[in-house]
């Protein structure tokens, strides 16, 4: 039997019981073992690491762990410069798109009405989202962190409050996706992409005040749901503007 310790710092603390929050926390295991496994053991889901240290060594998920180390476990670094550190997951996803599970159903809403490829569907079970994830690259959200130490998984996305606006602010900002916004591009309804549509092929199915008060339309080009600029565009642009507005100091 080994035995090693372990220092998780920030918000990975959210994770453990209160009583183990910012301590150094010894735990005995039988090596050799891979970090990723005896993170894990925690309850941290490996895809809400960033940097692991073994010994003050930056090392990746797959590093045996040893009678004696100390493991310090990061979460993603907004303002530290690690360049020289391995991070966990070097190089981004070429394309920022999404597979939300049945519990977030809201939030895939408001990333689709942001523009985001986002998939859901209410009856998905855990192995065919972790499925999703790995084999079209997509960013896993869900509250399951069970889920998220699927090992194909290696983008996902611990989703913490449970009001939709305030997991769409958290997402935002944890993922940096203010600069990819492409609102009313994509249907809240099936995630398909928006064209625009002259009024007179879609006028059959406009009330008379739409036609009236309107005159630019666009139309899904999957499930051909109509949309445009009523108050509901007005209220989406002002909620862009509070998600992506510069965070002032005192």
């Amino acid at each position: 039997m080994a035995l090693a310790h372990f220092r998780f710092y920030e918000e990975l603390n959210d994770f453990l019981p209160s009583a183990q929050r910012k301590w150094d926390l010894a735990l005995e295991f039988d090596p050799p073992v891979p970090v990723r496994h005896l993170i894990e053991t925690f309850g941290v889901p490996h895809t809400e690491v960033e940097v692991i240290l073994i010994n003050g060594q930056s090392v990746d998920l797959d590093s045996p762990v040893q009678d004696g180390d100390r493991v310090s476990v990061y979460p993603m670094f907004e303002a530290l410069d690690v360049t020289p550190l391995l991070r966990l997951r070097e190089h981004p996803l070429r394309d920022l798109r999404f597979v939300v599970d049945a519990h977030l159903g809201k939030l895939a809403r408001y990333l689709r009405m942001l523009g985001f490829d986002t998939l859901f569907e209410n009856d998905w079970g855990d192995r065919e989202l972790a499925s999703i994830s790995a084999e079209q690259q997509r960013i896993l959200l869900t509250r399951d962190r069970d889920l998220l130490m699927h090992r194909i998984i290696t983008h996902g996305c611990y989703v913490r409050s449970g009001e939709s606006l305030d997991q769409l602010e958290y997402v935002v900002r944890r993922l940096d996706l203010c600069g990819a916004i492409r609102p009313f591009s994509r249907c809240m309804i099936c995630n398909g992409l928006l064209e625009a549509v002259e009024e007179k092929e879609i006028q059959d199915r406009l009330l008379d005040d739409t036609r009236e008060a309107f005159n630019e339309f666009w139309r899904c080009c999957d499930c051909e749901k109509v949309y445009w600029k009523g108050s509901h565009y007005q209220r989406m642009y002002g909620l862009i503007g509070n998600l992506c507005a510069p965070v002032r100091g005192d």
